[in-house]
């Protein structure tokens, strides 16, 4: 014979059981109970409101009253039952939603280690456990593929709900991502002795990490890279070449953009607090190191302080500030103190002064608010007219620089031809006169020249005689023999005359 199971240790052993599987809290579970009972016994009773649960959580007892009428749960019916049980199905999707989201939430930015399950167009579907998250092709480094079974690392970017699901969305692009493989490698990091202050990116192609050691004894910037680059090579690797540039962290803006910027060797740093700007100085032959591939160092740089960086020569500078004072000058209530005053905060242009109000002009110009707003409100209107000019302005020089290039070019062009030229005749002016010089190898003796007598030949370098021709007639008399060099010629038998 078996006996009755009790009904309040069977809900008990429910939620304990509901809590240990699905990580949801007991009174979230026993008020999904009493929510799923009281809808169940207003449908039973047909009514809408009136109808009272409560479970004892200590014995599990379960008391359901409508008005001064006391209910059995158990005689409420199987279609009440059945909405009862939809209730807590419900009720249990949406505490695990909470479960999920909320640890999640309290792990974002932090470094997770996951297996791809899948991939969808591109989107990696990555499993951390019991949850899934989303790798997009958005917040994967440029350039890499994912395949089902392989381990990746990313950091939390995301946690929102879609109704009673949380999407979890992941992250290999984020500066935070190089900020957690620095902490993963780097000890001293972790214990805190070593501090990353900022971190800027370009996923794929360069970052820019800020470093400051609070142990005057432990250098920054050498604990990163470590032995060898032993330490930062992994960091590298994991971020598929990724360029990494290692920058000491100062508090002094003039130490800190300098470092920044670098491998660039900057002139001089001016600070504009009002407009959150600085202007760096540079040789033109460091012009281009200081700017970056496309502008990516100065870019980076400016994520990396946190101010809009502006990067010039002597003679750019010169020409902005004739520029500033020039169109400063067309402002109502102008004067060269208004001009100076604004200068010196760091104002270059009319969009510069559009970013302010009128109490701030005033406060930097000492002129009434009035006079004020009405500069900013003329700057605001003739921005777009100031722009313009300066972009024409700028493609003139473009185009003056252009011509004078290639007028340059085609005189260097008609040199070159020239000396071309005077080369080739001089070269051959001198293969005329050798050839003139000395006879054809081969050549025939000179007609009427006797047999047996041979050219003296000169000997190098010696400067050679011009000879006559000999008459087309012979001489009846013989010339006298001269001596041949070398060995004595045959004396020769007489010849008859012609």
């Amino acid at each position: 014979m078996t006996t009755k199971k009790d009904p309040g240790k069977a809900v008990l052993e429910l939620v304990e059981k509901m809590h240990e599987e699905k990580k949801i809290a007991r009174e979230t579970i026993f008020v999904g109970i009493e929510q799923a009972i009281k809808l169940a016994a207003e449908r039973h009773f047909q009514v809408e409101e009136g109808v009272l649960v409560s479970i004892d959580q200590a014995t599990g007892h379960i008391t359901a009253r409508y008005g001064e009428q006391e209910l059995d749960p158990e005689t409420l019916g199987r279609i009440a039952a059945q909405s009862a049980k939809q209730v807590m199905i419900q009720k249990i999707r949406e505490a695990e939603s909470d479960t999920v989201y909320n640890e999640f939430t309290g792990k974002k930015g932090e470094l997770l280690i996951g297996t791809v399950t899948r991939v969808d167009a591109g989107t990696a579907i990555v499993s951390l456990g019991k949850s899934e998250a989303l790798l997009p092709r958005s917040e994967q480094i440029p350039g890499e593929t994912h395949h089902v079974g392989e381990r990746v690392k990313a950091v939390i970017l995301e946690v929102r709900r879609q109704g009673h699901r949380v999407k979890i969305v992941l992250s290999r692009c984020h500066p935070d991502f190089v900020r957690t493989l620095f902490e993963e490698e780097i000890p001293e990091i972790d214990e805190r002795i070593i501090d990353i202050r900022a971190v800027a990116r370009e996923a794929g192609y360069r970052s820019k990490v800020a470093v400051t050691s609070i142990d005057l004894k432990v250098d920054a910037v050498g604990a990163c890279v470590g032995v060898r680059g032993s330490r930062i090579k992994n960091v590298i690797e994991e971020l598929n070449g990724e360029r990494i540039d290692i920058v000491r962290w100062n508090d002094s803006l003039q130490v800190l953009i300098p470092n920044a910027l670098q491998p660039a060797q900057i002139s001089e740093v001016f600070t504009y607090q009002r407009l959150g700007r600085a202007i760096v100085l540079v040789t033109d032959d460091q012009l281009s190191l200081a700017i970056g591939r496309r502008g990516q160092n100065v870019r980076l740089a400016s994520k990396l302080v946190g101010w809009d960086i502006e990067i010039m020569t002597h003679d750019e500078l010169a020409e902005s500030l004739e520029r500033a004072e020039r169109w400063f000058g067309q402002l109502p209530h102008a004067s060269p103190d208004l001009t100076n005053a604004m200068i010196d905060q760091g104002f270059l242009s009319y969009n510069d002064l559009s970013m302010i109000d009128g109490a701030e002009l005033a406060e930097i110009s000492g002129l009434p608010e009035e006079q004020a707003d009405e500069i900013v409100m003329y700057a605001e209107e003739y921005t777009d007219v100031m722009e313009r000019s300066v972009e024409e302005e700028r493609r003139a020089a473009e185009e003056q620089a252009q011509l004078e290039a290639r007028e340059a070019a085609e005189a260097q062009r008609l040199a070159d031809e020239q000396a071309e030229a005077e080369a080739a005749a001089a070269e051959a002016a001198a293969a005329e006169a050798a050839a003139a010089a000395a006879p054809a190898e081969g050549e025939a003796p000179p007609e009427g020249a006797e047999a047996g007598e041979t050219a003296e030949v000169p000997a190098e370098g010696e400067a050679t005689t011009e000879v006559a021709e000999a008459p087309a007639e012979a001489s009846e008399e013989a010339p006298a023999e001269e001596p041949t060099t070398e060995e004595p010629a045959k004396e020769a038998e007489p010849q008859p005359t012609a």
